[in-house]
């Protein structure tokens, strides 16, 4: 497994956080040898939020507080590969054709998380989140509470 990975699933919100890490093993266990997941982003603070937003070419539509990010439950996706088999898995392969791509997002679609690739206007293909029927705005104005990891999230 990927230690960076299992790392920034620590930071989801504790709603989501073990089905998540237990989704991840056992998403990654379907790939073949040489061929990992990586969540490049789980939690994201306002303060990484905004500076994404400023970020050009343009990355994403969201402001800081109004990305599922900002409250631990969106993840993003990255494949990784080994290619000189040493395993090292230096290249990531950023193809939303590849069959590990496509693996990965059939299976946390039947995990009913939500896939930014199926969004009508910007189309975010690693991204992936379950908000619980809630919105960024719905999430924002919710009572919070600090996790034993020190951050924020809403009450849900």
């Amino acid at each position: 497994m990927d230690q960076l990975t299992i790392d920034r699933i620590a930071t989801a919100h504790p709603k989501i956080r073990e089905e998540l890490k237990n989704y991840y093993i056992e998403c990654n266990n379907k790939l073949p040898k040489g061929v990992r997941l990586r969540f490049a982003y789980v939690y994201r603070s306002v303060e990484e939020q905004n500076k994404l937003y400023s970020q050009r070419p343009k990355v994403t539509n969201a402001k800081g507080g109004q990305s599922i990010h900002n409250y631990g439950l969106a993840f993003d996706i990255a494949i990784l590969l080994d290619k000189d088999n040493n395993g090292t898995f230096e290249s990531i392969d950023w193809n939303i054709s590849s069959p590990y791509f496509k693996l990965v997002v059939e299976y946390f679609k039947s995990k009913g998380y939500e896939h930014g690739g199926d969004w009508k206007n910007f189309k975010d293909y690693p991204h992936f989140q379950k908000a619980f029927g809630h919105t960024w705005q719905s999430l924002k104005v919710k009572d919070s509470f600090k996790d034993i990891n020190g951050l924020t999230y809403p009450k849900i």
